[in-house]
């Protein structure tokens, strides 16, 4: 039976098929995963083995923020939904157009309830090849298009067996995966540097802020571990103030004498089309790394504008931990707070603070709205600090301010190369862009 050209004619040497025959071919299939009837909620534990689901599923990797959590005995009662390295693994229900491959680290992993598991078995399709293949543009419209539902789209393993697969040669597979992998393993490689130029700045701030560690160090007659300089800035004693204990010389204050609200309203008249757009939807959880936004173009209702540099908050459900650093100049959701240092050189402290849990948790509490609980800026001004010297604040600005401006300059590059790979990508997959010696890429011949 002929199969359709989903992303064109078929090049020489290539073949189309669909992907349950591709699996098949090597002793591999698509299959669903546990139905809730054999997981429970009551199953899943703090520690254990990490059971995907569809809100782990990124685009081609999974999201381990928040992954639940099965017991080793259930995993080995469950173990025909394990996962192996190089499966692909996919959303039943929603947002069922991503899919993500499983690596080496994720081995054993469950492929939880909600999830359908491909696998091309040994010998057969490189999942690598084939994982991007699935992210075309036109395959995931494809399967959009074809899953089941208008207002809540479900896939099945039928529909995504029947999905038209082109397979180039094994060369040529392993090739094209070579070549867009090394551009997704510089963006991995800058999302890693930037998780740990963020620990490092949080771990400082915690050290100078919160424990008061110099200060504790020179009240025991004990080096501090800082530059002399540095260290000289400190006080050697602590006392009481409405905060409990602070650094001598130090005050009690609240957020709002440091930090204030831009308040900048616009409306969507006044809003070019190609204005980044800053949603929720776009925030990090946990991270200040703010790595992706939209276009203003479908923009109906007022919005904030924001200049680079920025710190942001989404106030609409805090507990979410919602806060990152304005990579670009302008507008975001009126759910979003926008805020700045009163002075530059107060900006990692002010961060340092509004990154915490302490924060969030605070404005948390103080959130108003059952269904959809706010914070203001009113409330979040008076978050109770220990307000340090100006030059302990502005110090530390000097050690964290140059990291921030790495982690933003690594997330323009990861964008960078992502729009590289997202334009080579389809015609890669398609093969009107031709590897005509794909040994040379490999570095293997057959």
């Amino acid at each position: 039976m002929a199969v359709e050209q989903l992303v064109g004619p078929v090049p020489s040497g290539w073949e189309y098929t669909t992907l349950g025959e591709a699996c098949k071919r090597a002793g591999g299939d698509v299959q669903t995963g546990p139905f809730g009837s054999q997981l429970h909620a009551a199953d899943y534990v703090s520690a254990g083995i990490p059971s995907i689901m569809p809100q782990n599923i990124g685009d081609n990797r999974v999201e381990e923020d928040g992954i639940a959590r099965i017991t080793r005995e259930d995993a080995e009662r469950l173990s025909r939904y394990r996962l192996r390295e190089g499966d692909i693994v996919y959303s039943r229900r929603g947002d069922v157009e991503k899919r993500a491959l499983i690596r080496e680290h994720e081995d054993g992993w469950l492929c939880g309830t909600g999830c359908l598991r491909v696998r091309f078995g040994i010998g057969g399709v490189d999942p690598v090849y084939a994982s991007y293949y699935l992210g075309d543009p036109r395959v995931r419209e494809w399967v959009v298009r074809h899953a089941h539902g208008a207002t809540m789209p479900n896939l099945n393993t039928q529909i995504l067996s029947d999905l038209p697969f082109l397979v180039p040669s094994i060369l040529e597979q392993r090739a094209i995966s070579r070549i867009l992998g090394t551009l997704d393993d510089r963006i991995e490689l800058n999302r890693r540097m930037n998780e740990t130029l963020e620990a490092m700045a949080r771990v400082l701030f915690k050290s100078w802020f919160v424990d008061f560690d110099p200060v504790r160090a020179k009240a025991a007659g004990r080096d501090s571990g800082l530059p002399k300089h540095i260290a000289d800035l400190f006080p050697d004693s602590f006392e009481e103030s409405e905060l409990q204990e602070i650094p001598s010389g130090w005050r009690a204050g609240n957020l709002g004498d440091i930090a204030e609200n831009s308040r900048r309203p616009i409306q969507p008249s006044a809003i070019d089309p190609t204005t980044p757009y800053i949603g929720l939807e776009h925030m990090p959880r946990g991270s200040v790394a703010l790595s992706e936004w939209g276009e203003a173009r479908s923009v109906d209702s007022n919005k904030s504008a924001f200049n680079k540099g920025e710190i942001l908050f989404g106030k609409l459900r805090p507990y979410f931990h919602k806060v990152g650093i304005a990579p670009v100049d302008g507008v975001c959701s009126t759910d979003i707070v926008v805020t700045k240092p009163k002075k530059q050189n107060w900006f990692g402290f002010v961060l340092g603070h509004m990154s915490s849990h302490e924060f969030v948790d605070y404005t948390n509490a103080g959130s108003t709205g059952t269904k959809m609980p706010r914070t203001n800026w009113e409330d979040m001004s008076r978050f109770a600090i220990a307000v340090p010297s100006e030059n302990v604040a502005s110090s530390f600005n000097r050690i964290v301010e140059p990291e921030i401006e790495r982690i933003v300059a690594g997330i323009h590059q990861s964008l960078s190369l992502a729009a590289m790979r997202d334009a080579l990508l389809p015609k890669l997959i398609s093969g009107e862009l031709r590897i005509r010696h794909p040994e040379q890429i490999t570095g293997e011949s057959i």
